[in-house]
């Protein structure tokens, strides 16, 4: 199906997309601060973790669909469709390279999917609560 759109227009509709404080970020930040697990927003990790917990080395963060190439969601455009399929792949690729460094540090990383923190939000805070709950209780063992 051909762009409804000319050039500029999807130009400047994909650049009003932003990269941090997305909806199902926003929403799994809220409900994880209401929980009472605190984080910090702003870490100088490699990959930008949405959010960390930095007393127990752990990152999180929650991946769009169409930008990190989700398997049941992401949808190549039409037009522009090598761009897309190489932008794309190159983002997973980043994201396994940025794992594989966070880990090799002693992090541990979660990641979530936007339509898992849609559909099913109280298993993605049961998921790091755990993960949190976890590694306090490793580090008191230590």
């Amino acid at each position: 199906m051909a762009d409804v759109l000319t050039k500029q227009q999807r130009s400047h509709c994909m650049s009003m997309i932003r990269g941090r404080d997305t909806g199902p970020e926003m929403k799994l930040r809220k409900a994880l601060w209401s929980e009472g697990l605190r984080y910090r927003l702003k870490s100088n990790l490699p990959g930008r973790p949405d959010f960390v917990f930095p007393g127990t080395k752990l990152a999180v963060f929650v991946d769009g669909c169409f930008w990190h190439g989700c398997d049941e969601h992401c949808q190549l455009p039409g037009t522009n469709t090598e761009f897309w399929l190489k932008k794309i792949n190159g983002n997973i690729e980043r994201d396994k390279h940025v794992k594989f460094e966070l880990e090799n540090s002693g992090w541990a990383v979660i990641r979530f999917w936007e339509h898992e923190v849609r559909k099913n939000l109280q298993r993605c805070i049961r998921t790091v609560a755990e993960r949190v709950s976890m590694a306090r209780t490793f580090l008191q063992i230590e």
